[in-house]
């Protein structure tokens, strides 16, 4: 039978030898300890739910206003463009104004010279280029140019000493509003000579 005190010394005698060791595991441990950040409560999942939804909120709102935004940027957008159509035209029609008072100043005048009516007509051909100046309505040039079916319509083909496909003769004239044909010139074009192309 073991006897119980030389048990009893054995476990006193192994844990004073170890006593110096744990003071020193212990000093270790407790700066390891001071040093650590302390871990983090478990989360409230009650306030996480609530912040989550609180963002969600807030972020949804910030959406529906942006889309808004869009929506009202658009309509604007549509009504300039509906306003730019229907008045687009405002200047040009507000210098044609003085055309058609000259028109009809020089029509209503009684008894007025063949000098006059001419002096009143070129008054107005002059505010007429004026407002087509102003408008960038330009005049295409036809008359011994080469012929541009882009730019003129061919009414005939004459007999000419001019190059071939050239301008020989202009019925009406044409226009270019912005570079861009209004109006082409009705000409007469010459035919190529017997034997070339």
């Amino acid at each position: 039978m073991p006897n119980p005190q030389s048990s009893d010394n054995a476990t006193r005698e192994t844990a004073a030898a170890e006593a110096p060791r744990a003071v020193v595991a212990g000093k270790h441990d407790a700066e390891t300890i001071a040093t650590a950040t302390p871990a983090d409560p478990a989360p409230d999942i009650a306030a996480l739910l609530t912040k989550v939804e609180t963002e969600a909120a807030e972020l949804r709102d910030a959406w529906l206003r942006a889309r808004a935004d869009v929506d009202n940027i658009r309509k604007q957008a549509a009504a300039d463009v509906a306003r730019a159509h229907k008045y687009a035209i405002e200047r040009f029609a507000g210098d044609l104004l003085a055309v058609k008072d000259a028109l009809e100043s020089s029509l209503g005048a009684e008894n007025a010279s063949t000098e006059t009516l001419r002096a009143g007509v070129e008054l107005t051909l002059k505010q007429l280029e004026s407002a087509f100046e102003k408008a960038q309505i330009v005049e295409i040039e036809a008359a011994g140019r080469k012929f541009d079916p882009h730019r003129h319509q061919a009414m005939a083909m004459l007999d000419s000493p001019e190059p071939a496909h050239s301008v020989v003769q202009v019925f009406q004239k044409g226009y270019l509003l912005n570079d861009r044909v209004l109006r082409p010139a009705m000409v007469a074009v010459a035919k190529p000579k017997e034997g070339s192309d």
